[in-house]
C-alpha cells in the first residue's frame, strides 16, 4: 500500500499542477519532445549554486555566439543528491545525429565547448547522459505552458523484468482512474533507451509554476483515493506489487542562468528567462 499511497500522491500532484497552466488566457502550450535527451551533472559538496552558474554560463555564451538552433533548459535538484539536468528536445532520432554532427563540424563551437566542459568538469563528481522516448499513450494532457512552469516533479517507474506489458496496463488504468477523478490532471510519460537507466524504466513529469502546488496536491490525496473507491485501489494496488520494482520521486528547480532557451520562451516570461 505504501508504493500506492505514493503514486496517489503524485497522480494529486499532476491535478492540481494544470490550474496554474490555464490560469492565463494568453498562455500557449507546448507538446513533449518525441526524443528527450537529458544530461545529469552531479556536483561536488559546495560547487553547486553560483560557482555551477558561473561555469556553465560559459556553454551558454558559446551557443548564443554561435546562434545555435538547438536549445536547452537546465533544473537544479531540491531532493537527492546535488545535480542539475540539462534538457534538449529533439523531433527524431535523426535530428539529435544532425545536431551532433553540425555540432562536430563547427570548429569555433566545438572548441568553445570543449574549454567550458574541461572547466565545468573541475566542479563534478559524475556525469552522465539519457535518451528517452516519448510515451504519449502513457501520459494525459501532456502539452503545458512550459515557459511559465518552475518545477519539475520526476518519477522514476522502474519495471519487473517480464511485466512490461502489465506495467503498460496499470497506466492506463490510472489514465483512466484519474480522468474520471479531475479534467485538469496531466502528465508526460517517457520510455528511457539509452544511457545508466534503461530497459525497463519510465519516467514521468509533471510541470509546476509553483511549489504551493504541492501543498494543495497533499490536502487533496485523500479526496483522490476516495474517488477512485476501494475496488479500483486494491485492484491498482495489486498491479502494483506484481510489475512494479521501485518508484522514486524527486524535484527540480528550474535554472534560467544555465538555460539556452527558445526565443519564444523569452519573449513568453522575460523577467525569468532573460535573467542573466
Amino acid at each position: 500500500m505504501k508504493k500506492l499511497i505514493a503514486l496517489s500522491v503524485w497522480l494529486s500532484i499532476c491535478v492540481c499542477s494544470l490550474v496554474a497552466a490555464f490560469a492565463q488566457e494568453s498562455s500557449k502550450t507546448y507538446p513533449p519532445p518525441k526524443v528527450l535527451v537529458v544530461m545529469r551533472e552531479y556536483l561536488k559538496p559546495g560547487r553547486q549554486g553560483s560557482a555551477h552558474q558561473q561555469s556553465e554560463s560559459a556553454f551558454v555564451s558559446a551557443m548564443k555566439s554561435a546562434n545555435w538552433p538547438s536549445h536547452y533548459f537546465a533544473a537544479d535538484a531540491l531532493s537527492g543528491p546535488p545535480r542539475s539536468l540539462f534538457f534538449v528536445r529533439y523531433d527524431s532520432f535523426a535530428d539529435w545525429e544532425k545536431d551532433n554532427l553540425a555540432t562536430m563540424n563547427n570548429a569555433t563551437l566545438a572548441a568553445a565547448l570543449d574549454k567550458a566542459s574541461l572547466a565545468d568538469g573541475d566542479l563534478l563528481t559524475e556525469y552522465d547522459t539519457g535518451v528517452s522516448l516519448y510515451r504519449e499513450d502513457l501520459s494525459l494532457r501532456a502539452p503545458v505552458d512550459i515557459p511559465h512552469m518552475r518545477y519539475f516533479e520526476i518519477t522514476v517507474f522502474v519495471v519487473k523484468p517480464g511485466h512490461g506489458a502489465e506495467w503498460e496496463a496499470l497506466a492506463k488504468e490510472y489514465i483512466g482512474a484519474i480522468e474520471k477523478a479531475d479534467s485538469t490532471a496531466h502528465w508526460a510519460m517517457f520510455e528511457s533507451m539509452y544511457g545508466a537507466n534503461n530497459g525497463g524504466v519510465f519516467i514521468s513529469f509533471v510541470a509546476m509554476k509553483s511549489l504551493a502546488e504541492v501543498d494543495h496536491s497533499l490536502a487533496n490525496a485523500k479526496q483522490v483515493m476516495s474517488s477512485l473507491g476501494e475496488a479500483e485501489l486494491k485492484k491498482l494496488d495489486a498491479m502494483e506489487a506484481s510489475c512494479l520494482e521501485s518508484v522514486q520521486t524527486n524535484l527540480f528547480a528550474f535554472d534560467p542562468k544555465m538555460s539556452y532557451p527558445p526565443d519564444e520562451w523569452v519573449k513568453a516570461d522575460p523577467d525569468f528567462w532573460g535573467s542573466k
